[in-house]
């Protein structure tokens, strides 16, 4: 698999039928069907039996004809931010609860922070719909190569391999259908959490301390730059993020914060080395809560010393 991730054999999207890892029948000849493609990736098997499963395969009706997306494609449900941020043994991803539609509020409640396995997660910005169908399509392809080749991808294994996955997608972003990722992990060869960000043509870039996606991620950023401290305890960097994202909605419209009217709060997990965490809804609630009871005394948040003591 290492010539496979290095770039020198095609992309997941190809559909090439030369590609290596096709086998021969007892004559020599091609084997029909399914067993004609012996490979641990799940997106070539995909693009080699039914391409047109693949997230982003679309038709050029999709494009308006004046130079940019349907006006139908605009107006898909988008989500929007994201934040990771190390933390003491792992990572904390979170994400807020908004898809927007143009102007308007699509939905309140969408999730947009997933398990991909068991040491890894991630959470996207962009078409909803298409995210979605990434999601489900990078679990299954990590859980493929698992059952094939009887061990699991390295983090950065993991990471190339949804890079490969938004590359092929380029062609359908470029009418509009943008999908970025922002994926993290605990790195069992060298004991801590690590993350990865995308751009729309692949990736990945590893990114320190805290990093942000989506339309209130400069907001979040600069956030937690006032907030973020090095070796916080997972709980603590849960409450940074949650800060960061409630800064966010405070500035960017599409962003959504703590909604305690509705009881909607940010998703957040954390990657340690006990694995993949779902905080459950009341402790979300909880740090949330905590956040915005702090809000009302002051409204900007809290104050970063100007001085190291």
């Amino acid at each position: 698999m290492g010539s496979y991730f290095d770039g020198s054999q095609p992309g997941p999207f190809a559909g090439d039928r030369g590609m290596s890892g096709r086998g021969q029948g007892a004559a020599g000849g091609p084997r029909s069907g399914f067993m004609g493609l012996q490979t641990s990736s799940f997106t070539d098997f995909l693009a080699s039996h039914s391409p047109g499963l693949l997230p982003g395969r679309m038709t050029s009706s999709a494009d308006s004809g004046q130079g940019g997306p349907h006006p139908a494609v605009r107006d898909l449900p988008h989500a929007t931010t994201i934040i990771a941020a190390m933390c003491e043994g792992g990572v904390v991803l979170a994400g807020d609860r908004r898809a927007t539609a143009g102007s308007m509020i699509a939905k309140r409640d969408v999730e947009k922070v997933f398990r991909t396995d068991e040491f890894s997660a991630m959470g996207y910005a962009g078409t909803g719909s298409v995210g979605i169908e990434f999601v489900r399509l990078f679990q299954v392809e990590l859980e493929h190569y698992e059952k094939m080749e009887g061990r699991s991808l390295s983090l950065e294994g993991k990471a190339n391999r949804l890079a490969w996955m938004v590359r092929g997608n380029l062609g359908a972003a470029m009418q509009g259908l943008v999908v970025v990722p922002l994926f993290v992990g605990y790195d069992e060869e060298t004991g801590r959490g690590r993350m990865f960000s995308y751009d729309v043509a692949g990736g990945p870039y590893e990114e320190q301390r805290f990093y942000s996606i989506g339309s209130g991620s400069l907001f979040a950023r600069g956030a937690l730059k006032k907030l973020y401290a090095d070796g916080m305890p997972a709980r603590d960097a849960a409450l940074a993020c949650v800060q960061a994202l409630y800064d966010a909605a405070d500035d960017d419209s599409a962003t959504g914060g703590p909604d305690l009217t509705r009881r909607l709060f940010p998703v957040i997990a954390t990657v340690t080395a006990d694995g993949f965490r779902k905080l459950p809804e009341a402790e979300s609630a909880e740090i949330a809560e905590q956040v915005v009871q702090g809000r009302m005394a002051r409204p900007d948040g809290p104050v970063a010393p100007l001085r190291d003591s």
